[in-house]
C-alpha cells in the first residue's frame, strides 16, 4: 500500500456548476468553498500532511473583472472567518505564487501565514497568482543571482514549494484532461486522476475512492 504525504488538486468546474444550477458563475465559486472545507476535513482524517489547492492561476487575470473581484472577496471572507478555526485545528497555511494583490489582501495573507506558521497537523498550500512556468523562471533567476550550479537540487530549492515533498497524486475535477500550468516540475512522477464531476459536486466519498485507488497503484518511477 502506497503512503500519501501530499495531495494536489486542480479545483475545476465552479463556474460551469454555477451556470448549470444557478445561472451564475459566482455562485458556483461560493459553492466550491464548501467542497474545500469537506476535503480539508477528509485530508486530516487520512493523516495526509500536505494539501495543495490551485485557487487562482496567473492566467485567471484574463477573466471578467467582476468575477475576479468576487473571487477575492470570497478569499478575504474565508480568511477573516476561518483562519482562527484553521489555527485551532493545527493547520498551517502557506501561499505559493506571487503576492501581487491589493494591499489589504496581501496584509491578510501575511497575517494568516504568520498566525499558522508553527502548526503541524496539515499544511495547506494555496496556489494564488500561481503559474508553474513563471515559478521555474523565478527559480532559474535565483540560481543565476546566487551564482550556483543549475541542477535538479537547486531548481527545487528555489521553487515556491521548497521543503515541501512533491505531490504523490494530483486530482483534477471538471472532466478536463490537462495540467493548466500547475506544478509542472513537481508532478513529474505524481499519479494523476481526472474526475468527471465539477468541483462543487466532488465529495468525501469521491476523494476517498481516489485515495484508496492510489494506495493500490504500482509505482515504478521508470523501473520495471
Amino acid at each position: 500500500m502506497n503512503s500519501i504525504k501530499h495531495v494536489a488538486i486542480i479545483m475545476d468546474g465552479n463556474g460551469r456548476w454555477g451556470l448549470k444550477h444557478k445561472k451564475s458563475r459566482n455562485l458556483g465559486h461560493k459553492e466550491g468553498l464548501k467542497t474545500v472545507e469537506k476535503i480539508i476535513k477528509t485530508t486530516i482524517k487520512n493523516n495526509i500532511k500536505y494539501l495543495t489547492l490551485y485557487a487562482f492561476s496567473t492566467e485567471n487575470w484574463k477573466r471578467p473583472k467582476k468575477e475576479i473581484n468576487f473571487l477575492f472577496n470570497l478569499l478575504e471572507n474565508f480568511l477573516l472567518n476561518k483562519i482562527s478555526d484553521l489555527n485551532k485545528q493545527n493547520i498551517k497555511l502557506k501561499i505559493i505564487g506571487k503576492k501581487q494583490f491589493s494591499k489589504k489582501i496581501n496584509i491578510l495573507l501575511d497575517k494568516s501565514e504568520k498566525k499558522t506558521f508553527k502548526n503541524k497537523k496539515l499544511q495547506i498550500n494555496l496556489a494564488l497568482n500561481y503559474g508553474s512556468k513563471s515559478e521555474l523562471v523565478h527559480s532559474f533567476n535565483s540560481i543565476k543571482n546566487k551564482k550556483e550550479k543549475i541542477n535538479e537540487k537547486n531548481v527545487s530549492k528555489y521553487l515556491f514549494t521548497t521543503n515541501i515533498p512533491d505531490p504523490d497524486l494530483l486530482i483534477r475535477t471538471g472532466n478536463t484532461h490537462r495540467l493548466s500550468n500547475f506544478l509542472l516540475w513537481q508532478v513529474a512522477y505524481s499519479e494523476i486522476f481526472f474526475e468527471k464531476k465539477l468541483w462543487p459536486d466532488f465529495n468525501e466519498n469521491d476523494y476517498n475512492r481516489i485515495l484508496n485507488k492510489f494506495k493500490k497503484t504500482k509505482r515504478n518511477y521508470g523501473n520495471i
